[in-house]
């Protein structure tokens, strides 16, 4: 698939020391994609100097925009800021260390042709602990019992999806539990959701704060309230 246009939308935290360069490669990467593209960065509270990097990047890029959300909201509430902010056809998101490269991104936008989202799974398992291993199996595991989505790994840190999935689709959670609650309602509304393997690259820079307890915990009362309130 070749997009006529195309929102890139990064979530960040704390990534004062990679933020730049992922901005940078992005840039070349949208170049090679489209002519029509903006990079959203949602910044989800930082306490380091990453605001003010990517506001300067801002000034010298009007495809740059920029969402400071006030206070942290463990992901998901910056990663919807940064959806909701987006207006072009196709919406990549990406970690802000950028884990993938631009064949991953071009052999995902082929699938793309044939459904509405594809959401990256790891071929190998890359840089990661044990404790990471396994919250990931537990949490994949709880997932697919609970919800029955039948996908593999649905926290990637890459996904793509059609704009029109998010048409009068209203989220609530703000951990990283976001992205079960969109592919839940996207599968109710009959959107076609499809698998692309990829190798993730090791973190070079910054580090993860996707298994701080605090965040562990509101993944787990925002998948509670969304299993028994929806």
């Amino acid at each position: 698939m070749t997009p006529t246009s195309v929102s890139f939308v990064i979530p960040m935290y704390n990534e004062s020391r990679a933020i730049a360069n992922t901005v940078k490669k992005l840039t070349q990467i949208a170049k090679g994609l489209t002519g029509d593209y903006e990079i959203i960065i949602a910044d989800d509270g930082s306490t380091d100097d990453s605001g003010r990097i990517i506001d300067r990047i801002a000034e010298e890029d009007s495809r740059v925009k920029i969402e400071h959300l006030k206070k942290n909201t463990k992901f998901g509430g910056a990663l919807k800021r940064g959806l909701n902010r987006a207006q072009k056809d196709i919406i990549i998101y990406t970690d802000s260390d950028l884990p993938i490269d631009s064949g991953d991104i071009k052999e995902a936008l082929s699938i793309l042709d044939g459904c509405d989202i594809v959401t990256a799974s790891s071929r190998v398992k890359k840089g990661e602990n044990l404790k990471r291993i396994i919250m990931s199996k537990v949490y994949n595991f709880l997932i697919q019992f609970l919800f029955k989505t039948h996908i593999k790994d649905i926290n990637s840190g890459f996904k793509i999806y059609k704009r029109k999935i998010f048409e009068n689709m209203k989220l609530s959670s703000n951990s990283p539990f976001i992205d079960v609650e969109i592919f839940v309602k996207a599968l109710k509304r009959n959107f076609i959701i499809k698998e692309c393997p990829v190798i993730f690259k090791h973190r070079q820079e910054g580090k993860s704060y996707i298994s701080r307890p605090a965040v562990v915990f509101a993944t787990a009362m925002d998948m509670l309230r969304f299993k028994f309130n929806k």
